[in-house]
């Protein structure tokens, strides 16, 4: 019996003998990773990692190793995430710090994870600015749009892939991009940009004597935002059309948007013989008088005056 005690006894030396020895490994491991952060983070966070598997192996023995650890490590990746994000590689970094909240969240890293999650839409937006900016237009379209996808909320985000739509010339889904900004905090901005679509809409219409869709284009664009030259492509697309009515009521219109408008005379003599011709002599002669002091037209509308009086 006093034999097997002693076995057990010689048996129990060696083992606290061979954690004590683990533990050192370990702690030599754990200290490389710590020699190599401010040179190589790389390196170090490999050290760490491996550091933290055998502190684990060891239980209760290599506890602090591991507590040590899990703290540093999520640092380190976060570190690492943010290099790539000066480098301006914007995929590896996104990919990184998805796995930083991954890390963070299992080793309770609560600041850090909540760091990635609120970087990785910054980086997002970064890229897509980028794209933007070097007119990659529908590439930015999309990296727009998956910011998008993540926050239907983000109204800065709707408003830049409308814009990268535009310039993609995709006008229609522009025009759908700028509605959910507008939604989101970019209502001026966003009709803004959308009454402008329209704008040209129109003009391009009236250019192609599509008289009906330049006046539908037109009409919009005073549903978004105030725009006197929409109120006079609809009057010329009316009066190219024969009708009439229709144009004076929108060149009245452009008159009360552009009083003083450089053109606001030849538009008042428009206005006068299109009353003249629908036999309204009252409104014939309102509109003559607004256009007797125009440089061009202020002398026929006299001639006009004296006819009707």
């Amino acid at each position: 019996m006093k034999r097997l005690i002693a076995t057990i006894a010689v048996f129990t030396i060696a083992l606290g003998a061979a954690f004590a020895q683990d533990l050192a490994a370990v702690t030599e491991v754990y200290n490389a990773g710590a020699a190599a952060v401010s040179t190589d983070k790389a390196s170090a966070l490999k050290s760490f990692e491996e550091a933290l598997k055998q502190a684990e192996a060891l239980g209760e023995e290599g506890q602090e190793i591991v507590t040590n650890c899990k703290n540093i490590i999520p640092n380190i990746r976060m570190s690492l995430a943010k290099d790539l994000v000066k480098e301006s590689k914007f995929d590896e970094a996104i990919a990184a710090l998805q796995e930083v909240e991954k890390v963070a969240e299992v080793y309770e890293a609560l600041d850090v994870l909540d760091e990635a999650k609120t970087l990785i839409p910054q980086i997002k937006m970064s890229k897509a600015n980028g794209l933007y900016k070097a007119k990659d237009y529908v590439a930015a379209a999309d990296a727009f749009k998956e910011i998008l996808d993540a926050d239907p909320t983000n109204g800065n985000a709707a408003f830049y892939m409308g814009a990268a739509l535009l310039g993609a010339g995709k006008n229609d889904e522009a025009k759908a991009a700028f509605e959910v900004a507008a939604a989101n905090g970019q209502e001026a901005n966003a009709n803004k940009q959308i009454g402008n679509i329209y704008l040209k809409e129109a003009a391009a219409a009236l250019k192609e004597k599509k008289y009906a869709a330049a006046v539908t284009a037109a009409a919009k664009v005073n549903d978004y935002t105030e725009n006197a030259q929409a109120w006079q492509i609809a009057g010329q697309a009316s009066q190219a059309s024969g009708k009439n009515s229709d144009a004076i009521k929108y060149f009245e219109k452009y008159l009360e948007a552009a009083p003083t408008a450089s053109n606001a005379g030849a538009i008042a003599y428009t206005v006068g013989a299109l009353y003249q011709g629908a036999k309204n002599n009252a409104k014939a002669k309102e509109f003559y008088t607004k256009a007797a002091s125009d440089p061009k037209y202020g002398a026929e509308a006299k001639k006009m005056l004296d006819a009707l009086k």
